[in-house]
């Protein structure tokens, strides 16, 4: 297996960030690797890592690959995935270690008070491969959302002066805009679709009234 780099740093304006290269979605580390890029000990290490399986944080048998090497030695070395690589973050004592918590506080934080988190010189500079449609696919979901749809209606219709969402004008606008938007959708306005769920229901309920 090809030894992934995984680099943890703080740049000149403050910042934590982390880096590295990713193959088939994920990075492998052996203990040495991780024991040095959080800056502790081998057996520190295997310390964290054995009480991860202990207490049932991670499966081994999916975040934990046994690869030989043939050059040095026929016992196979142990190589861990990210999902480990993360887990030992969070609990070793380290000056990396602290790095890489508050870099992971970041996103997380970032992630709970705008809903998302986003790597842009990774999506700029290799283009997020399929990551990058998957991220538009998204955001055109959610621009399509009738939730976010009528927000934005009502943002630009209350920037009128006369604007009072309780007058005649006001109602009938949303009225026509949301039938437009049903009839768009799947060719009927709202009335016509509560009609014919009322008489859906009415056939249903006389169907086991007769029963």
């Amino acid at each position: 297996m090809k030894n992934t780099p995984l680099i943890i740093y703080q740049t000149e304006d403050g910042k934590i960030k982390i880096e590295t290269h990713f193959e088939n979605e994920t990075v492998w580390l052996n203990i040495d690797q991780i024991a040095e890029l959080f800056q502790k000990s081998r057996s520190t290490i295997n310390e964290h890592i054995l009480n991860i399986y202990k207490e049932e944080e991670l499966e081994i048998e999916s975040s934990m690959r046994k690869i030989g090497n043939s050059d040095f030695s026929t016992k196979p070395t142990n190589f861990y995935n990210l999902d480990v690589i993360i887990s030992v973050g969070y609990r070793v004592k380290s000056h990396q270690g602290v790095h890489f918590r508050k870099w992971a506080t970041a996103l997380i934080k970032e992630y709970l008070i705008k809903g998302f988190a986003m790597n842009d010189e990774l999506l700029k500079e290799a283009g997020g491969g399929n990551y990058f449609d998957e991220l538009l696919a998204r955001i055109r979901d959610i621009r399509s959302s009738e939730k976010v749809f009528w927000r934005k209606v009502l943002e630009v219709y209350a920037t009128s002066i006369d604007y009072d969402p309780k007058t005649e004008q006001s109602v009938r606008m949303f009225e026509t805009i949301q039938n437009k938007m049903h009839w768009a959708s799947h060719g009927e306005t709202a009335a016509e679709t509560v009609y014919k769920r009322v008489i859906l229901n009415s056939k249903n309920n006389n169907t086991i009234n007769s029963v």
